[in-house]
């Protein structure tokens, strides 16, 4: 059967390949691995099915947050595929993805469309409600120099929020940047990759660490080398 996207373990597989940060995660195929992995990789945590028929998680109770034992790991898990066997019965289930839930951080969007005119474009922009209200975002063709991708989170108009803002503290631009040119380069070396989101992207004052990422593949290639 043909394949539209990486799995969501799939991705952050891709993720780590090329050192782009993100939660502690495994994917548990039974109750009890969810318990077992959500111990190993610390509470709380968050549990999310892995399914390639279902692209809105929480619309069919796929997702659990703050879980906080091992004991409501495996309740989780059970609860996952109740609600997804009501609701979505058709779908494909490959097992539930178990990931460390972090601390809020500043939303921020980015991601990448491989346009037939332009080749290789990548996205900035702040994410939650300033992205829905505002529609605050930026767009460069590659390639990219560093430089170039500060003044993409320059132009944002909530660029502010990132240097600190009525008590919020600033954030670490360079890791963002990094991402950016990460994603770039997967960009580059994947070509059935047509269209990537890494939504939400928490930025903090050290750091910052991709929460989800999308990867859409082109037509029925499934090939992620």
């Amino acid at each position: 059967m043909s394949r539209l996207k990486l799995l969501d373990h799939e991705a952050f597989e891709l993720l780590k390949k090329y050192s782009i940060p993100h939660p502690p995660y495994g994917l548990a195929k039974s109750p009890e691995e969810a318990g077992e992995l959500a111990e190993r990789i610390g509470f709380p945590v968050v549990l999310k099915v892995v399914s390639p028929d279902i692209s809105h998680k929480t619309d069919v109770g796929g997702v659990v947050l703050g879980v906080k034992s091992r004991e409501e790991a495996i309740e989780a898990y059970k609860l996952i595929l109740r609600n997804i066997e009501r609701r979505a019965p058709s779908s494909r289930v490959v097992g539930v993805l178990v990931q460390k839930m972090l601390n809020p951080g500043l939303e921020v969007i980015i991601g990448s469309i491989r346009d037939v005119a332009f080749g290789v474009v990548l996205m900035v922009g702040l994410g939650g409600i300033f992205t829905e209200i505002f529609r605050d975002v930026s767009f460069r063709v590659a390639p990219l120099e560093r430089d170039e991708v500060y003044s993409m989170f320059e132009e944002l108009k909530g660029s502010l929020l990132f240097k600190g803002y009525r008590g919020l503290p600033p954030v670490n631009i360079d890791s963002l940047v990094d991402i950016v040119l990460k994603l770039e380069k997967i960009m580059e070396k994947h070509e059935k990759i047509v269209a990537v989101d890494l939504n939400p992207v928490f930025a903090y004052p050290d750091k910052a660490c991709v929460v989800d990422a999308r990867f859409i593949l082109e037509n029925n290639n499934n090939d992620q080398k």
